[in-house]
C-alpha cells in the first residue's frame, strides 16, 4: 500500500491509499487522476469513456451482472443445498398425491415451508392458494402442484419489490452505502461487490466509513489491494464517518471514478444515536453529489432467519433502504427468509451470499433462486 505524501488541505483528516503498482520490485507512488474519465479493466485499461452523458453505462452494468447471475446458477444451487434438502420432502409429499390426502399433504407442506423460514404468514398464504386451486380442479397432479408452488413463490419475489439490478443513476460517481448490524458481513460484502464490479471494468473508490471498529479499515484495505481499488481511510481516531464518506465522494467526483463504495459501522437497530449517524452520513454524501447515495444496501445475516425482519424495518424507517444483501445463506436451511423479507418490506434483494469465496456474492435472480430451492 502507498500513501499520498502531500494530501490537500481539504483532505487532512483522511489517507488516500492506492494499490501497489503491478510488476514492480518496490512500491511506487500512484497519483490519483483528477480529470481522466476512463474505467480500468484487469491488468490493462479498456479505453472507453464513462462520462455522465453516457446514461446507458450503469444500466448495461446492472443487466450484465444479472446475466452473470444466470450463468453462475451452479453456485446458487450449491449455496442453497441445505434449504433444498429441507424442502426435498415436497417431492416426497407430492409423488403419490391424491385428492383424498389433500389436507394432510398441505399441512406437511406448510410445516416444511416453516422449517425453511418462509414465515407463518407467507407459508399459510402459499398453502391456502394451493388448496383453492386444488379444490377448484385447476391442479390435478403432484407435478402441477409443485409447478404452482414455484410460480407462487416467484410471483411473491417479483411483484412485491422493485428491480433487483443495481440502480446506479446516470452520472458519475454512483454512490453505494453499505449498512447493517454488527457481524452481518458488511465489509466482506463490500469487498466482494467491488470484486464483481472491477471484473466488469468499473473504476472503484472505497470509503472506510466504519470508524468504530479498529480492524475495519485494515480489512477494507486488504480488499482494496485484492481488487486493485483505491481507498479513503480516516487519519485520526476522532474522525467522523460522515467526513470520511463526504471526502471520498468528493475524490470520486474529481477523479473520474465510476462507483464509490461506502462502508459504515455496524450498529444495533435499537441504538437511536448510531442510527441517526447514518442519516448524517447520507446527508453528507448528498451534499457532494446531488441524488446520492444511489443505493443504500442493507446487509442481513441469513442465519438469523425471520429475526432479520425487525432489523430491516428499523433501518428502512430511519434511512430508506433501497436493496438487500442476504449473507451466510450457505450455512443454514433458511433460504425461505428471502421470500419473507421481500413480501414483508417490498424491498428488492440485490445480492445473496452463498459461500466464503471472493465470487460467492451472487446477484439475486428470483427465477434462479426458486429453481435452486425447489429443484
Amino acid at each position: 500500500m502507498t500513501f499520498s505524501s502531500s494530501p490537500s488541505p481539504s483532505s487532512s483528516f483522511v489517507h488516500f491509499i492506492s494499490p501497489p503498482a503491478r510488476h514492480s520490485s518496490s512500491p511506487a507512488m500512484v497519483k490519483i487522476p483528477e480529470k481522466i474519465s476512463i474505467c480500468g479493466g484487469g491488468s490493462s485499461f479498456s479505453r472507453f469513456r464513462c462520462s455522465a452523458g453516457q446514461t446507458g453505462f450503469f444500466t448495461r452494468l446492472g443487466r450484465l451482472l444479472k446475466e452473470k447471475a444466470k450463468s453462475d446458477v451452479d453456485k446458487i444451487f450449491s449455496g442453497f443445498s441445505k434449504t433444498r434438502q429441507n424442502l426435498a420432502v415436497v417431492d416426497e409429499l407430492l409423488l403419490y398425491w391424491n385428492l383424498a390426502e389433500t389436507d394432510r399433504v398441505l399441512d406437511e407442506l406448510e410445516e416444511a415451508l416453516l422449517v425453511a423460514d418462509f414465515g407463518p404468514r407467507i407459508s399459510g398464504k402459499i398453502v391456502d392458494s394451493l388448496r383453492d386451486d386444488i379444490l377448484s380442479g385447476k391442479l390435478k397432479s403432484g407435478s402441477e402442484i409443485k409447478d404452482a408452488l414455484k410460480k407462487i413463490v416467484l410471483n411473491l419475489l417479483s411483484s412485491k419489490a422493485g428491480k433487483t439490478e443495481l440502480q446506479l443513476g446516470y452520472k458519475k460517481p454512483a454512490v453505494v452505502m453499505i449498512v447493517g448490524v454488527n457481524g452481518g458481513g458488511k465489509t466482506t460484502s463490500l469487498g466482494k461487490l467491488a470484486y464483481r464490479l472491477k471484473n466488469e471494468g468499473v473504476k472503484i473508490l472505497m470509503a472506510a466509513g466504519d470508524t468504530f471498529r479498529a480492524a475495519a479499515s485494515d480489512q477494507l484495505e486488504v480488499w482494496a489491494e485484492r481488487t486493485g481499488s483505491e481507498i479513503v481511510v480516516a487519519q485520526g481516531e476522532k474522525t467522523k464517518a460522515q467526513s470520511v464518506l463526504a471526502q471520498a465522494v468528493k475524490k470520486g467526483k474529481e477523479g473520474g471514478y465510476d462507483v464509490v463504495l461506502c462502508d459504515t459501522s455496524g450498529r444495533l437497530h435499537t441504538n437511536f444515536n448510531l442510527m441517526e449517524e447514518l442519516v448524517a452520513c447520507k446527508k453528507a454524501v448528498s451534499k457532494v453529489v446531488s441524488g446520492a447515495p444511489n443505493e443504500i444496501l442493507l446487509v442481513l445475516d441469513g442465519t438469523t432467519g425471520l429475526n432479520m425482519l425487525q432489523q430491516a424495518r428499523e433501518f428502512n424507517e430511519v434511512i430508506g433502504v433501497t436493496g438487500l444483501i442476504l449473507t451466510k445463506l450457505d450455512g443454514s436451511a433458511r433460504g425461505g427468509c428471502v421470500v419473507s423479507v421481500v413480501e414483508e418490506l417490498g424491498i428488492p434483494v440485490k445480492f445473496v451470499g452463498v459461500g466464503e469465496g471472493v465470487d460467492d456474492l451472487q446477484p439475486f435472480d428470483p427465477e434462479a433462486f426458486v429453481d435452486a430451492i425447489f429443484s
